[in-house]
């Protein structure tokens, strides 16, 4: 109930509503009485009103709340204050009192005893029929994308499910989850280009985290052998379909695991959300099936490549033949592509698009793979894997480098590789040497993106629609738009389509 006695419509807006029953609730109870039939039972509901039809003695409404939809059906005779409800806008926040009925025609309904306005849209209100038709202007305002496009609110509602799912599934496997820091003194643990941020009290120069993974590792050190984080991860590369500049991402490390260990647990996570989200083990992602059923297809890099190209490589090739294979294929061969480097070009322009999978790719090259522990039977390969579902990668992983030394030459080598031109190449980080040489016992770690596990659950083509407030370009003159109005973009046709 509102401040006022009686829950009479006002000029001012309450403070406050009481509510006592969802749309949901109310069809879930009341859904099956007859056509025509009157409850008996008062309720009092809030939300939005998303459609209205004045018939001249009758109103009839569509409130919805965070639940559904129910209909408001206002006969002048018994709606106080029926002109003002009439005179009500779509996308109005009321809260209504009044009886459950079902009309005539089926329609379970409120009748109104008592309305009251909680808050006027002084904007135009897209309708339920024609929705937002500009995707632009949807990812912009998405306060009104979730009202009116089904699709968004559940795709959106999902992702929540599948964080809440994931969690709890970890947890069950003794699994804790910790909080690392966003700030670090290194760009390190991934190779990506960073954001850069300076601290004035300190005087300090610091980077939005491009990954956890080295404070995780830390805790394995000191005795956490089952650790994770779900968290946000920033990277300064470009936006596309797949990529936004924040996003979100799983990483875990599990002591006396190793690569293996960690392609079960991705596979079993992945299809268990599957069944919780979808229904089951094989769904429909864009026109194709996927079947997420486990186990999953395992190849090697060198192994795919052959399947898809024909060609035959090695690690031990020379040099100077991977580089003239690699312009074959039109990669742009850089002087300080080194054998291992080259075939992850070669496999990333030729075969990684075309594998529907769900497929791990394994035995990365070591030059490519910087925190990755040596193949226990393969030179100059690590034992890693990608998990690529849909042509697209869905996660990273590998048998963690637990060697000290060997860890700081491979830094040695990124610093080296970043003075030739990689803006990627990962910093030095001391410290973290310093916790390996406490020691690291043998430890399978993972990263996955939660963003794509999303848009893969919810048949998502973009990025931007599972990320509730994608990163965009300002509007022109954003500051002076928001004393105008958008009906133009609400309604508009989109213009453009999104490309990579």
């Amino acid at each position: 109930m509102s401040d006022s006695p009686e829950n009479e419509p006002t000029t001012e807006v309450p403070y406050r509503f009481d509510v006592d029953a969802t749309t949901a609730s109310l069809l879930a109870e009341h859904g099956g009485i007859a056509d025509g039939e009157e409850t008996g039972v008062t309720a009092t509901v809030a939300g939005r009103l998303m459609l209205k039809r004045d018939q001249g003695k009758i109103v009839f409404g569509v409130l919805q709340d965070s639940t559904g939809r129910i209909q408001i059906f206002a006969p002048a005779k018994t709606t106080p204050d029926f002109e003002g409800f009439s005179s009500l806008n779509l996308g109005d926040w009321i809260g209504v009192t009044g009886e459950v009925i079902k009309t005539r025609r089926g329609e379970l309904s409120i009748r109104p005893s008592a309305w009251t306005l909680l808050a006027p849209t002084r904007r135009p209100f897209p309708d339920k029929w024609h929705g937002i038709t500009d995707p632009d202007t949807r990812y912009r305002q998405r306060y009104v994308d979730l009202w009116v496009s089904e699709e968004s609110s559940r795709t959106l509602r999902d992702r929540s499910r599948i964080l809440s799912l994931t969690r709890r599934w970890l947890e069950d496997r003794e699994f804790i989850e910790v909080e690392t820091p966003m700030f670090h003194h290194v760009a390190s643990g991934a190779m990506a280009r960073p954001f850069a941020t300076h601290h004035n009290a300190l005087d300090l120069d610091l980077f939005l985290r491009i990954a956890p993974e080295l404070y995780l590792k830390r805790l394995t050190v000191g005795g956490f052998e089952r650790v994770f984080e779900i968290g946000r991860v920033f990277r300064n590369e470009g936006i596309s379909t797949r990529h936004n500049p924040e996003f979100t991402m799983l990483e875990l490390y599990w002591a006396y695991a190793d690569y293996t260990d960690i392609m079960e647990l991705v596979e079993n996570l992945v299809s268990h959300l599957a069944v919780e989200i979808c229904g089951s083990t094989t769904i429909s992602y864009g026109d194709r099936e996927l079947d997420l059923s486990t186990p999953w297809r395992r190849a090697t890099m060198i192994e795919l490549i052959a399947e898809h190209t024909g060609r035959e490589l090695s690690i031990d090739m020379d040099r100077d033949a991977l580089a003239a294979i690699a312009t074959e294929f039109g990669v742009e061969v850089k002087e300080w592509y080194g054998p291992g480097k080259l075939i992850l070009e070669i496999y990333e322009k030729t075969t990684e698009a075309k594998l529907w999978g769900p497929i791990y790719v394994t035995d990365y090259p070591k030059e490519v793979s910087p925190l990755s522990r040596d193949h226990r039977e393969h030179p100059g390969l690590t034992e890693r894997f990608e998990a690529i579902v849909a042509g697209r990668e869905l996660c990273n992983a590998f048998s963690e480098l637990v060697d000290p030394d060997e860890q700081l030459a491979r830094f040695e080598d990124q610093e080296a590789e970043r003075a030739a031109g990689e803006a990627e190449a990962m910093g030095m980080d001391r410290d973290y040497i310093r916790a390996l040489q406490y020691g690291l016992p043998p430890t399978g770690g993972l990263g996955i993106g939660i963003d794509r596990l999303v848009m893969l659950l919810t048949d998502s083509k973009t990025i931007r629609d599972v990320v509730l407030f994608p990163t965009l370009r300002p509007e022109q003159g954003e500051v002076d738009s928001v004393a105008s109005t958008d009906s133009d973009a609400i309604a508009a046709e989109p213009d453009s389509s999104e490309t990579e």
